[in-house]
């Protein structure tokens, strides 16, 4: 630590500070200040996947949701925290694009709320800064307006902020979402599930034909859950549970290739694994006992990695999604953010959220981080980059970029494991993404 600073000022930290690695190159440089202040893990990416809701709206939003894995050093465990952005309980008259039930700030609330030192509301500040003075559109964004700008630009709403403004470099400034951040940090996240912002939201959705209600708002809560777990020698590789995640799809494509089969081979039994969970099978069943490849997957939803480690093992690992390249397309009036797509039968079909956190419990320490995303190859790039890790085959990045496309990954590994030798830990991004991947050293 620096002497004479205290927790929260810039720099507190001097030495290792730990890593980030996103698909948002801002949201990595987030996620570091917050390291150097003395935030933990949770807190960092906290910060970071609020600055994705503003820098990345096309994969992860306020609108949308997500799935985290969390690792704690003092009890030497992994918790996971899921908030799917899933359909309401009900059919609304005219919602002609029927919108998901948001569940980002509380997911994330309920991240730091758990593993979090700083106050909640000094980890909104950036996002909420960057929104209302302007960031640069990344790479990533400016690619996911070519493919669906078209669309997007159409809804009155949308266009008035994203008009313009689509190509990379381009300064996007979203002064209601700012307003709407202003008052997730003053008034807190409650407020936007049971208070004036949750009236609002309801109301809003409306003519976005998006058929939100108050009370889908109130009902909807994270999960604090146990992972799906695999042994991996004296580790163990943890997964998210639900079976909309893609949690099993990656289990069973990480355990196929400890195994010594083929990517491709893998990556086709833990698809089959995903689609028997969703008619029912139970997701520790199919670990036991996977199921025989299948044919490809149809396509699913765009979604975004994170991945955070600390100075003392702490690390996060999250996806998150809008369910749809920009969610339904519509923004909710007055509040700047867009909707999440419903998924439904025969429509827009869950993402494979797959994060994954390897840890060894014996000696509380932590190991790999990593998330994948990219429709069905998901899980793939998030399991072979951690099997190649664990192996010690090659590097982060080489395991990255060997996903098929369009599956893109971000990845930390401390193979002599944190607490420990912090020369050996690394951080990558798949080179073919335009996202960012620091670790080490601060001041």
């Amino acid at each position: 630590m620096t002497g004479g600073a205290q927790p929260g000022d810039p720099g507190y930290v001097s030495g290792f500070l730990g890593g980030a690695a996103a698909d948002d190159p801002r949201a990595v440089l987030v996620a570091r200040d917050v390291l150097s202040r003395g935030g933990s893990a949770a807190d960092a990416a906290t910060a970071a996947a609020l600055v994705m809701a503003v820098t990345l709206p096309s994969r992860a939003g306020l609108g949308g949701g997500g799935a985290c894995l969390s690792f704690d050093p003092r009890r030497g465990t992994t918790d996971a925290i899921t908030f799917p952005a899933e359909a309401p309980g009900h059919a609304s008259p005219g919602a002609d694009r029927p919108a998901a039930v948001p569940l980002m700030a509380r997911g994330l609330y309920a991240l730091q709320a758990r593993a979090g030192r700083r106050p909640f509301e000094e980890l909104v500040a950036p996002a909420e800064t960057l929104a209302r003075f302007g960031a640069q559109v990344s790479r990533p964004l400016a690619t996911d307006f070519a493919t669906v700008g078209a669309p997007l630009l159409a809804d009155p709403r949308a266009g008035a902020v994203f008009r313009g403004v689509t190509a990379e470099g381009s300064q996007l400034v979203q002064p209601e979402l700012a307003n709407t951040l202003s008052r997730l940090r003053t008034a807190g996240v409650g407020d936007l599930y049971l208070g004036a912002m949750a009236r609002q939201l309801a109301d809003g959705s409306m003519p976005a034909g998006g058929g939100l209600r108050v009370e889908d708002l109130r009902d909807a809560i994270p999960r604090l859950q146990q992972p799906l777990t695999v042994r991996a020698g004296s580790d163990l590789a943890a997964f998210a549970p639900l079976a909309s995640t893609g949690g099993v799809a990656a289990a069973v494509t990480f355990q196929a290739l400890r195994n010594g089969e083929a990517p491709a081979t893998a990556q086709a039994r833990g698809l089959a694994a995903a689609s028997a969970a969703r008619g029912g099978a139970d997701p520790a069943a199919l670990l036991a006992n996977p199921p025989a490849p299948a044919g490809n997957a149809a396509p699913l939803p765009a979604s975004s990695s994170l991945v955070v480690v600390d100075r003392d093992g702490g690390a996060v690992s999250c996806n998150f999604s809008m369910n749809n390249l920009f969610g339904t397309g519509r923004m909710v009036p007055g509040m700047g953010f867009l909707l999440a797509a419903a998924p439904r039968p025969g429509g827009i079909t869950p993402p494979l959220l797959s994060p994954v956190l390897v840890s060894n419990a014996n000696i509380k320490a932590f190991r790999y981080a990593g998330a994948g995303s990219g429709q069905e190859d998901a899980p793939l790039a998030a399991a072979l980059p951690a099997a190649q890790a664990l192996a010690r085959r090659g590097s982060l990045a080489e395991a990255l970029a060997a996903v098929p496309e369009p599956g893109r990954g971000a990845a930390l590994a401390c193979p002599d494991y944190l607490p420990g030798n912090v020369a050996t830990c690394q951080a990558a991004v798949d080179p073919r993404g335009g996202g960012l991947a620091l670790m080490g050293r601060g001041n």
